[in-house]
């Protein structure tokens, strides 16, 4: 089971780290502040998933 997080950590920090990068990219540009928006929602619940992620592979190795 702990192999399964060994991949599943990695895809979720760099899901979070590329829509981060895409809002940057989006603010330097002066693009839409509603792409903004969306992208700062889509960064938050990858954030959030990823630190589920986390503390479930902390659970599964500590039992």
């Amino acid at each position: 089971m702990s192999t399964i997080f060994q991949y599943l950590i990695p895809i979720a920090l760099a899901a979070v780290f590329l829509v981060l990068l895409m809002g940057l990219w989006n603010m330097m540009r002066g693009g839409s502040a509603n792409r903004s928006q969306t992208l700062m929602r889509w960064r938050v619940g990858l954030q959030f998933v990823a630190v589920i992620i986390v503390m479930a592979a902390f659970y599964v190795s500590a039992g």
